[in-house]
């Protein structure tokens, strides 16, 4: 019988490509939904066909793992009440909005130990393991230093709002290629800060970032996680790095695969290849069935998140 899967929360515009990939997967069924925002889950029922459930507890008992997909702000609650419930638990980066969250889930998930991956799809990118593997073989000797990348559109609504969602671009994209230089290193930086501005779209918390971080080996990285990506630029957004060694360069480009579209009205980049998403669930859907440890769990989202609070509590505004 194939794992059944709800919703808790939709507000991230990743649970429809979620619920769209589970429609498609063998061995796990995205079942039914539920949002506190009435017309959201309404919105979200009519487009992928999921049942609605009137409380989270009524999804729980219809379920045997969750997603969370809600708000960043309300993260915690959703998985304390998934965990209390024994339900293994996906949950959206970042994981908390706040730094004295960190603690608090470290501690619930202590007291309720349940099955538990951060959604980093970025780390199941085929040229992400193939980086890592030339790094571990010397390609390019020892590293030395990384430029990288995640520029996106801003995802508007709810990440705007810095009581909901934490912080700005720095929160939403920072914490993807964090946790990808913790996976290429192995080690946690030692100082970080950050440069931050809201001049593209006047919003309350910033659209552009620029990361600075050092780690223990030497290494120094820089990360340009920023929301400058226009709508009607030719994909949603990028995730590059230059990484610099002793005896050589890698550049790599996550989202390289694409075939150029060229419209009356705009252009656009049709991707093909691996979908990021449909390894990560299958991952999921294949830790809980076989009661294994997911490999990027609530310490490696944790840890992306600690980094992020060290840079907000140095930041430089623009």
């Amino acid at each position: 019988m194939p794992l059944r899967l709800g919703f808790l929360g939709v507000a991230h515009p990743h649970a429809l490509s979620y619920a769209t990939v589970l429609q498609g997967l063998s061995g796990g069924d995205a079942v039914a939904a539920w949002d506190r925002d009435e017309a959201r889950l309404a919105a979200f029922a009519a487009q992928t066909g999921l049942e609605t459930a009137a409380s989270p507890l009524a999804l729980l008992d219809a379920v045997d793992a969750v997603v969370v997909a809600s708000e960043t702000a309300f993260h915690l609650e959703l998985i304390e009440l998934a965990a209390t419930h024994r339900k293994p638990i996906l949950c959206e980066k970042p994981l908390v909005a706040h730094p004295k969250e960190v603690a608090k889930l470290q501690e619930l998930l202590g007291r309720h130990p349940v099955r538990f991956m951060t959604a980093f799809p970025c780390r199941y990118a085929p040229a992400y393991q193939r980086l890592c593997e030339q790094l571990r073989d010397g390609a390019v000797g020892e590293v030395k230093a990384i430029a990288a990348t995640n520029r996106g559109v801003f995802p508007g609504g709810w990440f705007a709002d810095p009581a909901l969602a934490g912080g700005g671009a720095a929160m939403d994209h920072g914490v993807h290629v964090i946790d990808l230089f913790y996976g290429m290193l192995g080690e946690e930086p030692s100082r970080v800060s950050v440069s931050l501005g809201s001049e593209l779209h006047r919003l309350p918390v910033e659209d552009s970032a620029i990361f600075s971080l050092e780690y223990p080996s030497g290494v120094f990285a820089t990360l340009d996680a920023s929301w400058s990506r226009p709508e009607g630029y030719r994909t949603w957004g990028d995730v590059t790095m230059n990484v610099v060694g002793s005896a050589g360069v890698i550049e790599l480009d996550l989202f390289a695969q694409d075939v150029e579209f060229y419209g009356l009205e705009r252009h656009r980049a049709a991707p093909y290849g691996s979908s990021l998403d449909t390894l990560m669930l299958k991952d999921f859907i294949r830790c809980v069935t076989f009661d294994l440890a997911p490999p990027v769990g609530l310490e490696e989202g944790l840890r992306a998140c600690r980094a992020v609070f060290e840079a907000y509590s140095a930041k430089i505004r623009a």
